[in-house]
């Protein structure tokens, strides 16, 4: 394991001088922060079959390690705070979920997050599925040619993470933590484009975010309503939706007993 990391990390090392003298840890977790790391901040390029099949090796290790939620476990985990026949909330690590898609907060460029081990589920997803999603990213947005819009969704591979797919979307940023109107239905909109992305691929199971809180500022508590109203508005008029089983993913306890007041 520990000879596999060496490689993968002299080998992002090498690939830019500025890091070329850079001291690698001795032990584990040190390691495994500064692959994370160096994958953060790589822009997307062509890169070796050797680095790629190592890295999935040690990704499906630290996997492993984690541990996969069925979606069985969500339904009946000790994680589960409140749940109806289709709409469950499960409080834990997304990057665990064994679902057809979760659902990824991205920014406007579509490329994860570039600061180095920062916090946010888009690193987090990134950081988990591997350097081939940022490069699926980057291809499609050159094919697009201009930066996403709030509100819209897309879908890719999941490549090292447990689930089939990621979707996409970017909601609104609230620097004063104050929604306007316009920002609301933005964020509704997210919803909607996620549904409707799940339905095109025929999708059965989704498991959301808590899209736009957190650094984007959107409050907690409306954020959730909006979450909850929208998609229930979705499947009360497609009733031929092919999902069957949604997933309000939480990971602060805060959302946890929003989401448990709001489904009950």
């Amino acid at each position: 394991m520990m000879n596999r990391l060496d490689y993968l990390i002299e080998y992002l090392l090498k690939e830019d001088p500025q890091y070329s003298e850079m001291e690698i840890p001795s032990d584990l977790q040190g390691k495994r922060d500064l692959f994370r790391a160096l994958r953060n901040v790589r822009w997307p390029k062509p890169i070796s079959e050797e680095f790629l099949r190592l890295q999935d090796e040690e990704l499906q290790a630290q996997l492993l390690e984690k541990g996969v939620v069925e979606l069985n476990d969500c339904r009946d985990g000790v994680h589960t705070v409140s749940t109806n026949k289709q709409l469950l909330v499960w409080q834990g690590d997304i990057t665990r979920l064994k679902v057809d898609a979760i659902v990824n907060a991205a920014n406007s460029q579509m490329l994860g997050c570039f600061h180095p081990l920062h916090k946010c589920i888009d690193n987090a997803i990134h950081s988990a599925a591997g350097v081939q999603l940022r490069e699926e990213c980057y291809q499609m947005m050159q094919q697009q040619g201009h930066e996403e819009p709030t509100g819209l969704a897309k879908i890719t591979k999941a490549y090292n993470l447990p689930c089939k797919y990621v979707i996409h979307t970017v909601g609104p940023i609230i620097p004063n933590g104050i929604p306007t109107e316009f920002q609301k239905e933005q964020l509704a909109s997210c919803y909607r484009s996620i549904m409707s992305c799940a339905d095109e691929n025929h999708l059965e199971s989704v498991a959301f975010c808590c899209i736009s809180t957190g650094e984007f500022r959107f409050p907690n508590q409306l954020a959730a309503e909006i979450a909850v109203q929208t998609i229930k508005d979705y499947l009360t008029t497609h009733y031929d939706s092919s999902i069957k089983q949604l997933v309000f993913n939480v990971f602060k306890d805060v959302d946890k007993e929003i989401y448990q007041q709001i489904l009950g």
